[in-house]
């Protein structure tokens, strides 16, 4: 019998997170748009262990590979074997929707030319009665497509769906020396297409675990924010600037806790309160010390800075 050919291409980059990647194509599996009309890829960016064993659960789905480190090369790869004419990005610790992708073809479908959709990203929580530190302070500071896409004009990369032909038109993603999302949103704008949020996308995203995991995320983020700086004294008066205006934005945030409809009670607004504090007090400090930075972008979970040789593949 000959399958139909995907409508969908679901590309999911993969690093050392085999429990979570489980879960991810558990959700793409429980999908409500018939399973012959996407496909699912799968490209491990140099785990410690291939997760074969999480595909073998998952008939249908490929797995491959990509050396190159970051999610930009492995999301290229994927996109250079696919055969569906929409590729639709979700990361591997992410769970979707069961509606996720019948949402996401019903929206693309009545879309003109040229639009790129993405969608809502909502913390997932274990336990709704027992709100951690980290999911208080993510449920509102985390994930924001809708203020990326409405005001900053790029969606993440992490719930995005694009048609083949503009993906194409666009080019790759970068690599790992640059914010991915944000310089392939920059490029997709300057070639004719327009981002449009779609809040019936779900996709779900775990909250970090620690303050070291919220750390090393920003870590990553301010250093990207470095590497595309020309370094002159006037770049480094802004960066200060920029890093006195984030020590007092608590004074400007904390209403956004106080009275959010994304929690509820006192208790998870003190956690959530406290986590903002720390979290911009160390962005502060960081971004003081980034000021003589050497350019390097911790990857693969090691501990270790690496360099992309090249920003595109």
């Amino acid at each position: 019998m000959t399958l139909e050919r995907p409508l969908i291409s679901v590309i999911v980059p993969h690093l050392n997170d085999s429990e979570l990647l489980a879960e991810c194509l558990d959700s793409l599996d429980a999908q409500t748009l018939e399973r012959a009309r996407f496909e699912v890829i799968v490209v491990d960016n140099g785990s410690t262990q291939l997760p074969t064993a999480v595909i073998a659960r998952h008939p249908g789905t490929r797995l491959l590979q990509e050396a190159e480190p970051g999610p930009g090369m492995a999301r290229n790869r994927g996109a250079d074997e696919a055969v569906g004419s929409v590729l639709a990005f979700i990361d591997s610790d992410c769970r979707a929707h069961p509606d996720w992708l019948r949402n996401a073809l019903a929206a693309i479908n009545a879309s003109p030319d040229h639009t790129v959709l993405g969608g809502d990203v909502q913390i997932w929580r274990s336990r709704k009665d027992d709100v951690t530190a980290m999911e208080a302070y993510e449920s509102i500071f985390a994930y924001r497509f809708k203020l990326y896409i409405e005001q900053h004009g790029f969606s993440g990369t992490g719930n995005l769906v694009v048609r083949r032909s503009d993906f194409d038109r666009v080019g790759p993603f970068a690599g790992i020396q640059i914010a991915e999302d944000m310089d392939w949103g920059r490029r997709a704008l300057q070639a004719g297409c327009k981002f449009q949020y779609v809040p019936q996308m779900i996709v779900y995203h775990p909250a970090r675990r620690s303050m070291r995991e919220m750390f090393v995320k920003w870590d990553r983020h301010l250093q990207h924010a470095a590497n595309v700086s020309d370094g002159t004294l006037v770049w480094k008066i802004r960066w200060i600037a920029r890093a006195l205006a984030v020590l007092a934005s608590p004074a400007l945030d904390w209403p956004k806790v106080v009275f959010t409809d994304r929690l509820d009670g006192w208790s998870s607004r003190i956690k959530a309160l406290s986590v903002l504090l720390a979290v911009r007090l160390y962005r502060f400090w960081r971004m003081l010390a980034l000021l003589n930075s050497n350019g390097g972008v911790v990857w693969n979970r090691d501990g270790t800075a690496v360099s992309a040789k090249s920003p595109t593949k």
